[in-house]
């Protein structure tokens, strides 16, 4: 019994070292291993800085290589190795999703499936810290995300064995994935990080908007905080204006779809609903409803158009924004939310009235400040 501190301790170490082998074994695969295919790599499409790829990179990699893999396959414009157009303006690549059992095309009721433009999500943080995967929540684990990636991405000829899964999960948990050491602390136990003061002015009144407080008068304080609270910044809060909402959702539409600033072909879907009704949407991308194939349910605003709330922290290097990257910058996703809020907060349509939420130049300019200080 004397020596089981110093068996505890050696534990530990062969734990820490194993993990540590599993890690550099994750980041050989990652960075190299194309598993037969079509020359990608998992580095292929999420890079060490960003975790994404934005137009930014795929015209710098396309200079310098056109036949860079970035653009083969579903990186194309027809996903079949013709054309960037699409990559070089938007870098979105194209998503086949299966339809669910009580969803069809309108326009082509046999298809199984659809093909959607989406962008690349950024590895950063969301391993280690976020247990929604993809815009849509469709892979419940790193493991399947990973395996979904590259059965879909790299047309492999070989199939990525249980261990090789394994090692990329260990890899992607690793340090550089973070976007602060704040972040890598909470990962492993940590505190959970906490919003900053801010030191400008503008710092300082953008703050206002990511506070988890009632609405004031103005209906701006706490307003970003509605969807983008908790630890990470990535879900409602008590105070979202939005009957049948819990705190905790993850899922929301905040009009990408709909107002489709994109401009990505838009088809009509059909949805037989519980009660044997149809709904019917045309959208360039229905989102979370293509996964739990429910178009409408009463008190419910995770389906239609819906997509994974993303977290804050670290997001203003992530660039492009939403799920289909229709927004470049952080000033255009607060542009976004200005037309949004104009739009939802006035439901009788343009009147003398108008909206009860007005976002302001100098507003988004605020917001814009403050975003970027969630390291």
């Amino acid at each position: 019994m004397k020596y089981t501190g110093h068996v505890m301790i050696v534990t530990i170490a062969s734990t820490a070292l194993a993990a540590g082998v599993m890690a550099m074994s994750g980041q050989q695969l990652f960075e190299q291993e194309t598993f037969g295919g079509n020359g990608r790599t998992c580095a292929t499409c999420h890079s060490r800085e960003t975790g994404t790829v934005s137009p930014q990179d795929a015209q710098q990699r396309f200079a310098q290589n056109p036949h860079d893999p970035l653009f083969l396959h579903d990186g194309s414009d027809d996903g079949h190795g013709n054309g960037v157009t699409r990559m070089l303006a938007d870098a979105t690549i194209l998503v086949e999703i299966p339809l669910p059992p009580n969803v069809w095309m309108a326009d082509d009721p046999q298809a199984r499936s659809v093909v959607l433009r989406r962008g690349i999500p950024t590895t950063l943080n969301t391993p280690a810290l976020d247990p929604v995967l993809m815009v849509d929540g469709r892979h419940p684990t790193l493991e399947a995300q990973a395996l979904g990636a590259i059965q879909d991405h790299a047309q492999p000829t070989i199939q990525p064995s249980a261990e090789d899964l394994a090692e990329l999960k260990a890899f992607e948990q690793t340090d550089a994935f973070f976007s602060s050491p704040a972040l890598r602390a909470f990962a492993q136990g940590g505190p959970a990080p906490t919003l900053p003061e801010g030191t400008t002015d503008s710092e300082k009144r953008g703050r206002r908007f990511f506070e988890d407080r009632p609405p004031d008068a103005t209906f701006k304080d706490g307003i970003c905080a509605a969807c983008h609270s908790g630890p990470m910044l990535n879900q409602t809060n008590q105070f979202l204006p939005a009957p049948g909402v819990l705190p905790g959702t993850r899922f929301q539409s905040i009009g990408i779809s709909e107002l489709n600033a994109a401009g990505n072909p838009a088809r009509e879907f059909v949805f037989i609903n519980a009660d044997g009704t149809e709904t019917r949407v045309k959208s360039p991308d229905p989102g979370r409803a293509l996964i739990t194939g429910i178009g409408r349910e009463t008190g419910r605003f995770d389906n239609v158009n819906a997509f994974k709330i993303p977290t804050l922290w670290g997001a203003h290097c992530t660039a492009p924004y939403f799920h289909d990257n229709s927004a470049k910058t952080l000033e255009a996703v607060a542009a976004h939310y200005a037309l949004f809020f104009s739009i939802v907060t006035d439901p009788d349509g343009p009147g003398p009235a108008g909206p009860l939420v007005v976002l302001t130049p100098q507003d988004q300019a605020d917001i814009v400040a403050y975003m970027k200080l969630l390291e």
